[in-house]
């Protein structure tokens, strides 16, 4: 099977590359390291000027309607230059996508916009509780009727990009006495409402530079015209494109995995033991060897998720597939890397260390690895 892109996915691949190559890539160390939010967010608003903010959004909107292949190409290629970059990229895209499919006309002519324009640095997807984690039916933030508005109470925890975030889809129940899962809606929340506080960002192990905070609804009030899609079927809509935002993350761990076997390899290009080339060994070619292998493999999965969600074919299952595999051996790929540097690997004067941290949480984030597991042994095993 031959995989042929459009000349459209091939332009908006090579701008990600050549953005990650001539910017993220060489700001990337310093955002780690030290921090620097006004050159993070400088970097999330030339993306958004670009049309990364919106790859599968209609152009009426602001968007480049590019499809999801088009956007697993683009995150592989900005991971490759800045993880904490391409999952805000994402996340993002990700707000805009639910947006686009749920919401009315004044929601999306409102919202899209600006989440397309880089107005919105980007948009958070409020989920996941500290009680409600893999399984998000369990969640207790609640909104409650009062007239023409909404009262909100609970907290969200984990959520990518809070603290720069200028809307919010936010999960809450709305039907405490229906069957779990069954009374629970969707709203638009501005970032700026009040009641609405965002917590000092994590201190994360990886993906430093992407903010990571708590966010806190208290008494906060919101229009009643802020519901997204129907009242108590919110849950449908946090499943399904919770699927579409495994390919974003399966593509964010393709490129990293490819990142830190490139650089490995040329490394053990040049580098001598024993007077020969660490490539000329054929202990570290099988280890190249098998983890190009399986990086091509997860590339060719996380392919088949994006083109079957492209054509309107049942997706869930198949992003599944991609996320488990493409973040483990991705994961795989970056430790395999860092070994055949050697101690050099360990030293953060080389990027291996980095990319090992800010691979790890590709199996956690978007549904865990034994999440992914679940779902998939769920269709296999359905009647």
């Amino acid at each position: 099977m031959q995989i042929v892109f459009s000349e459209e996915e091939v332009m908006i691949q090579d701008t990600a590359r050549q953005f990650a190559q001539n910017q993220l890539k060489a700001n990337a160390e310093k955002l780690d390291h030290v921090g620097d939010r006004e050159l993070f967010l400088a970097q999330i608003k030339q993306l958004g000027e670009l049309g990364f903010m919106g790859i599968n959004i209609n152009e009426q909107y602001g968007g480049i309607s590019a499809g999801s292949t088009a956007f697993s190409l683009a995150i592989t290629e900005l991971a490759r230059g800045c993880a904490s970059t391409a999952v805000t990229t994402s996340v993002t895209n990700m707000v805009a996508e639910v947006i686009q499919a749920v919401g009315n006309d004044q929601q999306k002519d409102h919202y899209l916009p600006k989440i397309c324009s880089g107005e919105f640095y980007a948009g958070g997807f409020c989920l996941t509780e500290s009680s409600a984690g893999s399984d998000p039916s369990a969640m207790k933030t609640t909104a409650k009727r009062d007239g023409d508005n909404f009262v909100l109470n609970g907290s969200k925890i984990f959520i990518t990009s809070a603290e720069y975030a200028g809307v919010f889809v936010v999960w809450a129940v709305t039907d405490s006495d229906a069957p779990r899962g069954k009374g629970i809606s969707c709203f638009l929340v501005d970032g700026d409402v009040a009641g609405l506080t965002v917590a000092k960002p994590e201190d994360k192990m990886g993906q430093k530079a992407s903010s990571t905070n708590e966010v806190t609804f208290d008494n906060c009030i919101i229009p009643a015209s802020a519901l997204l899609g129907e009242l108590n079927k919110g849950f449908k809509i946090a499943v399904t494109e919770l699927a579409g935002g495994r390919i974003g993350i399966a593509s964010l761990a393709l490129g990293l995995g490819l990142e830190a076997m490139d650089y490995a390899t040329a490394y053990i290009k040049e580098r001598k033991q024993f007077g020969k080339p660490l490539a000329s060994f054929q202990g570290l070619q099988w280890m190249v060897a098998d983890r190009y292998t399986e990086l091509e493999a997860a590339r060719l999965l996380i392919m088949q998720a994006a083109s079957n969600k492209d054509n309107g074919l049942p997706f869930s299952t198949s992003a599944s597939m991609a996320k488990v595999f493409a973040s483990e051996k991705a994961n795989d790929a970056c430790y395999t890397a860092l070994q055949l540097l050697g101690g050099a690997g360990y030293i953060k004067e080389y990027p291996l260390e980095r990319l090992a941290r800010d691979v790890r949480i590709t199996t956690i984030y978007e549904g865990t690895s034994e999440i992914q597991r679940v779902i998939i042994a769920r269709d296999l095993l359905a009647d």
